[in-house]
């Protein structure tokens, strides 16, 4: 019992306690007021009886062993009757009905014989048998409520706990997702930033006689491009740190194209833009964005990797055509400067983020000896 007592809880030990109190004071109070008990016999019943009750302290360990030992000493001992009963109900609770009402039907007989050995003077045969099936059925039954209250507790709680889990998985999938996206943005804003820079730096290496004015005006350019870069920079850091306090940055669009075009011609490279769409302003904005990012990954790349080949930009459709980016530049014969390193993602995460779009991409040499890189996006009407 000192064993079984360490596994229970402090409502349980309650409850037991109660149980044991009812099963003994009122099995003793029968048990003294039945007709005929006396004597030996009532000797024996109490003690009958109370080892009974004790028995109430394993019916949660062993419900079934418990109610096979108490259902049939109810039918001969008075004091063994409410334990019995009690031992049923406990076995409704822990045990599933094919077991439960089988039992149920033997507390009836068992009560019936007690009623038969133990008749009520003031009650016919039939009518304590009437109120011994009664009372057992409303005994099955409620354990059985019981059982089922707390099967549907425990579905409800381990569904409430995987949704729980599982939304917290998404939050994190979407996270991550989220740190991806801005990876890729970093990516594609500071690459098309620092080549602009080298670029720069590499033509005031190579050219340490070139007149004051053009050395100011590329001092001013990376001066510049550098406070863009660590702003751009810091504003996806804090991103990352999730300083809701720093508004993300506007996105570029399509209409911001000219003057990224701009800024490469300024760098000194060789671009020649072609732009078929009527009004770059009125591109939607989410293909507009990936157009743009399209279009400066092929002109950082061009910069990297042929830095004085000519460079002809591309940009034509319409709704419901699409839109279709072309970067194309001539491939170096030879390197005047060092090459500027990359990572090698910039392509990759660019063909990501076509794909999410809905578009496609492709680059590659071509047989005329030009580099091409070329992407259509869905353009809806």
């Amino acid at each position: 019992m000192t064993l079984g007592l360490l596994h229970r809880s402090r409502r349980d030990v309650i409850v037991d306690t109660i149980a044991f109190a009812l099963a003994v004071g009122i099995g003793l109070a029968i048990s003294l007021t039945t007709a005929g008990v006396d004597g030996v016999w009532a000797v024996a019943d109490i003690t009958v009886g109370s080892l009974a009750c004790l028995a109430l302290w394993e019916r949660r360990r062993w419900p079934l062993a418990v109610a096979l030992l108490l259902v049939p000493l109810g039918a001969v001992s008075p004091m063994s009757g409410l334990a019995a009963g009690i031992a049923v109900f406990s076995l409704a609770v822990h045990r599933p009905a094919r077991i439960a009402m089988p039992l149920g039907v033997m507390h009836a007989a068992s009560g019936c014989v007690y009623a038969w050995i133990h008749p009520d003077d003031g009650a016919a045969y039939w009518v304590s048998v009437v109120f011994v099936v009664l009372a057992t059925g409303v005994l099955v039954g409620w354990g059985m409520f019981v059982r089922a209250r707390r099967e549907l507790i425990a579905s409800l709680t381990d569904r409430a706990e995987r949704a729980e889990a599982e939304q917290a998985l998404r939050v994190e999938r979407a996270q991550l997702a989220e740190r991806e996206r801005i990876a890729r943005e970093m990516h594609d804003v500071l690459a098309h930033r620092l080549s602009l820079l080298s670029l720069h730096a590499g033509a005031l290496e190579y050219n340490p006689g070139a007149p004051r004015a053009d050395v100011e005006r590329a001092a001013g350019i990376i001066r510049d491009n550098a406070h863009l870069a660590l702003e751009e920079l810091r504003s996806v850091i804090g991103a990352l740190r999730q300083e809701d306090a720093t508004p993300e940055p506007p996105q570029p669009t399509l209409a911001d194209l000219p003057r990224l075009v701009e800024e490469s011609v300024e760098a000194g490279m060789q671009v020649s833009p072609s732009f078929g769409v009527e009004d770059l302003a009125r591109t939607p904005r989410d293909v507009g964005r990936h157009a743009y990012r399209v279009a400066q990954e092929g002109l950082t790349n061009a910069r990297k990797h042929a830095p004085r080949s000519p460079v002809t930009l591309t940009i034509d459709g319409a709704p419901g055509t699409g839109l279709r980016i072309e970067v194309r530049n001539a491939l170096p014969v030879t390197t005047a400067t060092r090459s500027i390193p990359g990572a090698g993602a910039g392509l990759s995460g660019l063909g990501e983020r076509v794909a999410l779009a809905g578009g496609r991409i492709e680059h590659g040499h071509t047989t005329d000896g030009d580099y091409r890189l070329v992407a259509w996006l869905p353009w809806s009407e």
